[in-house]
């Protein structure tokens, strides 16, 4: 999604999703219990989402939406894990809305237009959307059936959809083309390395044991290879993601890579226990953010906290001062501002 005077509107609600599902899904949610209210995180989220989906800028072909890396797919991740924080049996409306243009677009992939078609917006933007989306649907359709144990028939279509444009050969194989408005950290000239992670955490997180598959043997073998050859030089930000996705599949980093990843982000963590702009990106924060950039935000802490406290025999991350202190106390902070903050 290109930047616009909107943008700052659409990324609070990436940084209101991945604080939610940190918070929401967090081994010890009463640690935040005081300052975090998950009936307003969702209120926000569903909030957000319905204006995106009403958006102009937003709407495309065959009455369908742009599925965006900062906005969509974070609510994709978080909203499954508020409804189980909130005892909640059904979707929400705007959640079902998204659901049914990511399948609608999965099942008329051949008939819909790319997000940015090359004859509008120029070379490569059609490569570059149509790798981005086969990998946004594939995750959120995966995000879905996680929940039900099953992967269903338009979720294993979106992630053959998704294999299917993986490169083959050139620097890039075992990767796939991804947007690049240099819109740091999602849509930059670092984003391919981001769009692999979370194409290895769409495959470890379809449910019934599909990365296990023999027929994706050799794409997850290629895909795994590339992030091997990339993780140790990329943005803080992608190799974060990269560390979420092996908490999928394991293999994807070795135990030394993953430490490595951790102890590069506990360097980089402020004093009220939270992650800023600024040491995500490679370049900076765009003209909009670098007021902020100094400043620990919600999206980059739980970016960081929800993987980091998945690795199997490790502490989580927290500095001193007990939990007001710590990474998931900053966390509860921010969205519980978040999911106080009028719409703009």
């Amino acid at each position: 999604m290109k930047a616009s005077l909107a943008g700052l509107v659409i990324s609070m609600a990436g940084v209101a999703g991945l604080a939610a599902m940190a918070v929401a899904d967090s081994q010890t949610p009463h640690a935040a219990s005081a300052s975090w209210n998950p009936h307003a995180a969702a209120a926000y989220l569903d909030g957000r989402l319905e204006w995106w989906l009403h958006w102009p800028n937003a709407a495309r072909d065959h009455e369908t939406t742009c599925v965006s890396c900062h906005t969509a797919m974070p609510y994709a991740l978080a909203r499954p894990a508020l409804r189980r924080a909130l005892g909640e049996h059904d979707m929400a409306a705007p959640e079902r809305a998204m659901i049914a243009s990511v399948v609608k677009r999965v099942t008329l992939w051949n008939e819909v237009e790319p997000f940015y078609p090359d004859q509008t917006r120029g070379l490569p933007k059609s490569s570059e959307s149509r790798g981005t989306e086969a990998i946004l649907n594939a995750l959120v359709l995966a995000a879905r059936d996680a929940g039900t144990g099953t992967l269903s028939g338009e979720g294993r279509q979106a992630l053959a959809r998704m294999w299917a444009l993986q490169f083959k050969a050139g620097d890039l194989k075992g990767a796939w083309a991804w947007l690049n408005f240099h819109y740091e950290p999602w849509e930059s000239n670092d984003g391919a390395c981001y769009g692999a992670a979370l194409a290895a955490l769409a495959a470890g997180t379809a449910p019934g044991g599909y990365a296990s598959s023999p027929e994706i043997r050799d794409q997850l073998k290629t895909l795994g290879e590339y992030i091997q050859r990339r993780v140790d030089g990329e943005t803080l930000f992608n190799r974060v993601t990269a560390l979420w996705a092996s908490t999928k599949l394991p293999d994807l980093l070795t135990a030394a890579e993953r430490d490595a990843i951790v102890d590069a982000a506990m360097a980089a963590q402020r004093a009220d226990g939270g992650w800023a702009v600024e040491t995500h990106g490679r370049n900076g924060a765009r003209r909009r953010e670098r007021r902020l950039r100094d400043r620990p935000d919600g999206a980059r802490s739980a970016t960081v906290r929800f993987p980091a406290c998945r690795r199997p025999g490790k502490a989580r991350p927290r500095v001193a001062g007990g939990p007001s202190g710590s990474v998931n106390g900053h966390v509860a902070r921010r969205i519980a501002e978040q999911g106080a903050r009028p719409r703009i």
